[in-house]
């Protein structure tokens, strides 16, 4: 324990007047140059301020024209869109009409097929009779 504090006396007296000398004492300034540093300082500003104007422009410029880009961007592809939509138009419409037209070849066609197949029931109903007719008037075959 008395080593302990022997140590912190020890530690405390060699840092002391370290600290002591590292103080530095700042020279006097007298008020003129206080206000031509502030005058200084005043114009440095306004020079920012002057320069963050002309960027602020600048990027507002800069801004309007990426816009206008956009619009005629926007413009474009609405034109493209047009095309685009009259053409799928386009294609449905005839593709409607030849779905109509093979429908209709298709109707008709079944019409046709219907007309024919009673015709030709008829046609074979014709012939059986006039073959029954035939059987009937011909002499039967053991006669001749």
């Amino acid at each position: 324990m008395k080593n302990l504090i022997i140590i912190t006396g020890l530690i405390i007296g060699l840092f002391t007047p370290s600290l002591l000398i590292a103080v530095e004492r700042a020279p006097r300034i007298s008020d003129k140059e206080i206000v031509e540093r502030l005058t200084r300082l005043e114009e440095g500003q306004k020079n920012l301020e002057k320069r963050f104007d002309d960027l602020r422009s600048e990027i507002n410029s800069r801004f309007d024209d990426v816009n206008r880009r956009i619009d005629d961007l926007r413009s474009e592809m609405n034109g493209r869109f047009n095309t685009l939509e009259w053409m799928i138009g386009l294609f449905i419409t005839i593709s409607l009409v030849i779905l109509g037209f093979v429908l209709r070849m298709q109707w008709q066609m079944h019409r046709r097929q219907t007309r024919m197949e009673t015709t030709l029931e008829t046609h074979k109903d014709e012939l059986s009779f006039l073959k029954g007719l035939i059987e009937k008037l011909l002499p039967p075959k053991d006669v001749l």
